[in-house]
């Protein structure tokens, strides 16, 4: 077995993680809708030798138009059509999106991820999400979004449908004989006739043929307790904010703990903890560049990420100095709510503090300090069972991934703990993942070993 490296996936927003980050005078303002600066950020991270490329999204412009129009949530482009324009301008690095659960079908999504698999020669990855806002439900006729269980039994059987019907047809289905006329055999394809309580029926087959990967790689980023167990049972990489490194290495003993009940073992699943590096050649360096981003935060902006965490729920009638107030449980993001309710409790934080201290990456890790600090602080994480890789999240962009790539990944590199060059052609060959095998290969070899 080869010897165990850092993953390292590069999540992308158009102007960066930090909540002010458009405003810095060295951030591309106007890179949410410019594929020329997605294309030049992603052969960077491709440069760097990362795994792949993450964006997030959600189907609202979120909050009110006054609110909004103070971030860059207006200008976004969907990250499924990105990544298949970024897989003609990249050769190895993965294409991974988030792609909702709740306003979504199976049998589309299916598709369109089959498709990116076969435009991009095997880099495709699913980040399975469930939509968490009543803005997003309001977009699709509905008034209220579905309390959390209910979207998560859906999210349940949907990803059960989708690797079904990406087993569609077996691999060597397609003859495409054109002496005979055969295009592909019959006896090869296979109808799912999904019956189930959130899809009444899904037939199939779909009409692509099996992806290279078999499955894109399936991504999770939840932490609450449906999502942990949902990512035990189906995940093969888990995006997770943590703040400390002992709530880290409990995350990940709890969530690679609960993979035995499924028949898995720990290498089957990748754990990745957001990480945003904000570097500077001297510490004071790096805390300077931190203070520039942290005065342009506008503190209606500020109390607007915190509202979002809350479920909505509007902190504007409390003094921005005074202590967080008890809140009501979340319908929304319930971990990233208790994530941000325990470091405010923990650290004694005003509201004011409390968005400071979350606006460089909204509850995930911020690394301020030097290249050879940051790799400190990777290698104490991966070595130190907290990790098995880091989902990099620039605080501005290009700059952000720029000093990653020529700053950090070196020297994680001549540690001997992050790789020289790609092991192989697809996502999963570089994450070192199985390939799926279909379920129908499964059940014939099991036929004729009977």
């Amino acid at each position: 077995m080869s010897e165990r490296k850092i993953r390292l996936g590069a999540f992308l927003m158009s102007s960066g993680h930090h909540l002010a980050a458009w405003r810095h005078p060295r951030a591309w303002a106007g890179g949410g809708l410019d594929f020329a600066h997605f294309k030049r950020v992603a052969q960077t991270a491709e440069r760097g030798k990362f795994d792949a490329i993450f964006f997030a999204d959600n189907l609202a412009l979120m909050g009110p138009p006054e609110l909004a129009s103070l971030t860059t949530g207006g200008d976004v482009f969907d990250p499924l059509i990105l990544l298949a324009g970024l897989a003609a301008v990249t050769e190895r690095i993965g294409l991974i999106s988030t792609v909702s659960t709740t306003f979504n079908e199976p049998y589309g999504l299916a598709r369109r991820f089959a498709s990116l698999d076969h435009l991009s020669g095997g880099r495709s990855g699913w980040n399975l999400v469930t939509s968490a806002t009543d803005l997003e439900a309001q977009n699709f006729g509905l008034e209220r979004i579905d309390q959390h269980a209910d979207r998560y039994a859906r999210a349940e059987e949907f990803i059960d449908i989708a690797t079904g019907l990406w087993d569609s047809f077996d691999d060597d289905a397609f003859v495409r004989d054109q002496a005979s006329g055969q295009f592909f055999d019959p006896a090869k394809v296979h109808v799912l006739d999904h019956r189930g309580a959130h899809y009444p029926r899904v037939r199939g087959p779909l009409n692509i043929p099996r992806a290279p990967q078999g499955y894109p790689v399936l991504v999770q980023a939840g932490s609450s307790e449906p999502g942990k167990e949902l990512a035990a049972r189906t995940a093969e990489v888990v995006f997770t904010a943590q703040q400390t490194l002992a709530g880290a290495q409990d995350f990940y003993a709890d969530l690679k703990g609960r993979l035995g009940k499924y028949g898995r073992t720990a290498d089957e699943l990748k754990i990745m903890p957001g990480i945003s590096p904000v570097l500077g050649a001297t510490q004071s360096e790096a805390e300077d560049k931190f203070a520039e981003l942290q005065e342009l935060i506008d503190p209606r902006v500020g109390l607007g990420l915190l509202a979002g965490m809350a479920g909505g729920f509007d902190l504007s009638q409390y003094p921005l100095d005074g202590p967080l107030p008890e809140l009501p449980e979340s319908n929304a993001m319930k971990s990233r709510q208790a994530l941000f309710i325990e470091l405010a409790r923990r650290e004694n934080l005003t509201i004011r503090q409390l968005y400071l201290k979350i606006a460089g990456a909204r509850g995930h890790n911020t690394v301020v300090g030097t290249p050879l600090q940051v790799a400190d602080v990777l290698e104490e994480w991966f070595t130190q069972g907290a990790a098995d890789g880091f989902n990099v999240m620039p605080p501005f962009l290009p700059e952000g991934l720029d000093q990653f790539v020529d700053q950090v990944v070196p020297e994680l590199q001549r540690r001997g703990l992050f790789r020289h060059e790609y092991e192989g052609q697809t996502l999963r060959d570089n994450l070192g993942l199985v390939r799926p095998a279909s379920r129908y290969a499964a059940g014939a070899r099991a036929r004729q070993s009977a």
